[in-house]
């Protein structure tokens, strides 16, 4: 198994990554970086003895590649958009924005345990095929013997319906319908960011001024998006559960 992220003593680059770690959190091939160094789309990697350090930077630009890359860019196409940023000093302010606008959105609690962990917490009514399902839906990862739980929230919540008697299936269709939900709301929050703060012209042509102007954006977006969708859906189910005990009073009457 690669190792986990390395920390730093030096605070302007806290994290650092093996070329395995830095190509997973980037959602590349390990092939690909020795291309992309190559092709000049990625510097190369800092070298202590025989380990090669990648770092935060690194991951960004991997990122920003695998992005143009998926809007239909080509490789020199991508060389040759990096040289302009570059040699028009903006290359640093697009990277610290792109990690501005994808950074601490989830701050999640990984829990790690055996397959017989797992057993005895959920107990007999729990089956494989909800832990193969609960892996198609990204709330477990299954290496071996062990699973790891992303979200130690998530988890906790699930355990709580479990042990008020919901079966762990429906927990998961549950699951699969607020995830839709959810995406789709991320969506609509996106969109008119994109619109509105962004705007039509994109990230090319973007004064420093605007690039600040955004990256304060998403601050502010960032605990306004979360608290938006807490609210909601607690006055929905303050109106739910209104209904449903009213219902309950006319059944008994």
């Amino acid at each position: 198994m690669s190792s986990q992220v390395e920390q730093r003593d030096d605070s302007v680059e806290a994290r650092r990554y093996r070329r395995e770690d830095v190509a997973r959190a980037a959602g590349v091939k390990v092939r690909n970086l020795r291309y992309y160094q190559e092709r000049g789309l990625l510097p190369p990697p800092r070298r202590e003895g025989r380990i090669a350090w990648y770092s935060e930077d690194h991951l960004t630009r991997l990122r920003l590649i695998s992005d143009l890359l998926g809007r239909g860019y080509t490789v020199n196409g991508i060389a040759e958009l990096l040289n302009a940023w570059e040699d028009g000093g903006g290359l640093s302010r697009l990277l610290g924005l792109e990690r501005e606008m994808t950074r601490d959105w989830v701050r999640e609690e990984a829990v790690t345990m055996t397959r017989a962990e797992l057993r005895e917490l959920f107990g007999p009514t729990a089956t494989a095929a909800d832990t193969q399902r609960a892996a198609e839906l990204g709330y477990v990862t299954v290496d071996g013997d062990l699973v790891t739980h992303p979200s130690r929230r998530l988890l906790d919540a699930t355990l709580t319906l479990v042990r008020q008697g919901v079966p762990l299936a429906e927990i998961l269709d549950a699951g699969d319908f607020v995830q839709k939900q959810a995406a789709a709301l991320a969506d609509r929050f996106v969109g008119l960011f994109r619109r509105h703060v962004i705007g039509a012209e994109g990230l090319d042509r973007l004064s420093a001024t605007q690039i600040q102007h955004i990256t304060e954006a998403v601050s502010a977006l960032r605990p306004v998006a979360g608290e938006v969708m807490a609210t909601e859906f607690a006055r929905a189910m303050a109106r739910r559960m209104d209904a449903e005990v009213a219902e309950l009073l006319r059944t008994e009457q």
